[in-house]
């Protein structure tokens, strides 16, 4: 939901509408701290609805106890992304690396002691990660009241902040939206492994599958933000040709990347194993997933950048319907045949998943491809001066 900030503040920055930042940084905390309560309710229950859909006991009551130690990070989460958007659309990047260094050298000597010397074990683990979150959380904080490169984007609370969580909400429903359907398909991959025969070990296996694109992710997803925020501010300062000029730079380095990541994650193929687990079995299944799981880094490069595009432009909307259909209408039934009824178990669910994401991947270049970048900066330019939030005139 955090992702609307960087159509609202990166347009608004683009503008010049110094003020309107403050004002989307108020909304969207309130807003996401409301959320993160919610949430919260689910998590407490999170054991029980897993038991409910029929997991794994011991697994599901496992999983319970940890989001439950995850709850007071979560809401650190919600205010540590409405800071780092806030910083990222304007170029203000020096701070979140060093918060996020300092998060990570105090989170590495914590992590290892509540979870071998404390004995919580998993749960020291969750502890461990909601308390590098608040302290990220403090240092973004300290930096954005005080430091003199958020003086003209620094605003007092007020009543404007509330009017402004409406307009936050219309762009951060679609964007959660956009985003959750394509990470709630790989998540349901795990709950469906769990279904499987020995699902400990399919669930231990697409469980490293899934943590391993998630870390390299973090590359794509990085050059997408970074790619949203230049588009979004070209678009918000009424420069529509050097919006499109960004997302073809963007789209040579993603190639590049993409190409060195997933061949060095193949060469790499028959020790990715022994990064997670000791058991022979385990190590010798990655090795057979790791090739699908170098087509899925080629097309998660693709979408993350290409979605940072629909986040700078404001058609978060766009992309929910791409991932609605992508996987929910192709993946998810095709690796539902593929697992359970072709018995390839596993590797079956990811290639259909993997099935939903190279759609999913064409859909996007094929709307980017297609997109009038003039119109995209008028509707930018009323977004920000009349309070528009439609995106019609998306395609010529």
């Amino acid at each position: 939901m955090a992702s609307a900030m960087e159509t609202l503040c990166g347009q608004a920055y683009g503008a010049k509408q110094y003020q309107q930042l403050g004002i989307h940084l108020h909304s969207s905390i309130i807003s996401l701290i409301l959320v993160s309560t919610a949430l919260s309710l689910v998590w407490v229950l999170l054991g029980k609805i897993l038991i409910f859909i029929g997991q794994d006991p011991l697994i599901s009551l496992e999983a319970g106890k940890y989001a439950m130690w995850m709850i007071p990070g979560l809401f650190a989460y919600a205010i540590l992304q409405s800071l780092m958007k806030f910083l990222q659309s304007q170029s203000l990047i020096l701070p979140m690396l060093l918060g996020s260094f300092a998060a990570l050298c105090f989170h590495i000597p914590l992590c290892w002691i509540l979870v071998f010397k404390s004995g919580l074990r998993n749960h020291g683990a969750a502890l461990a990660i909601s308390m590098s979150y608040w302290l990220n959380v403090l240092i973004l904080a300290f930096y954005v009241q005080f430091s003199s490169s958020c003086e003209k984007t620094r605003v007092p609370f007020s009543r404007e902040v509330f009017k402004g969580i409406g307009k936050f909400f219309r762009l951060a429903i679609p964007s959660a939206v956009m985003i959750c359907l394509e990470w709630w398909s790989f998540e349901l991959l795990v709950l469906l492994s769990g279904l499987l025969p020995n699902p400990q070990l399919e669930t231990s296996v697409l469980s490293i599958c899934l943590t391993t694109i998630s870390l390299l992710y973090t590359i794509p997803y990085g050059l997408g933000a970074a790619l949203s925020t230049r588009v979004s501010n070209e678009l918000g300062a009424g420069k529509p040709q050097a919006a499109r000029a960004a997302v073809c730079v963007g789209m040579i380095i993603t190639i590049m990347e993409t190409t060195i990541v997933s061949t060095s994650l193949f060469a790499l193929r028959r020790i990715l194993g022994y990064a997670y687990s000791n058991e022979e079995e385990v190590i010798n299944y990655v090795i057979q997933m790791v090739p699908l799981i170098c087509i899925s880094v080629i097309m998660d490069s693709i979408q993350g950048v290409l979605s940072g595009v629909a986040r700078g432009c404001g058609w978060q909307h766009i992309g929910a319907y791409v991932n609605l259909g992508a996987f929910y209408l192709v993946g998810i039934p095709v690796a539902s045949v593929l697992g359970f009824v072709l018995h390839l178990r596993g590797k079956g669910l990811w290639i259909g998943i993997l099935t939903g994401s190279a759609l999913q991947s064409a859909l996007l270049c094929l709307i980017t491809g297609l997109t009038n970048w003039q119109q995209q900066a008028s509707n930018a330019r009323e977004r920000i001066f009349s309070g528009g939030l439609e995106a019609d005139g998306l395609l010529k």
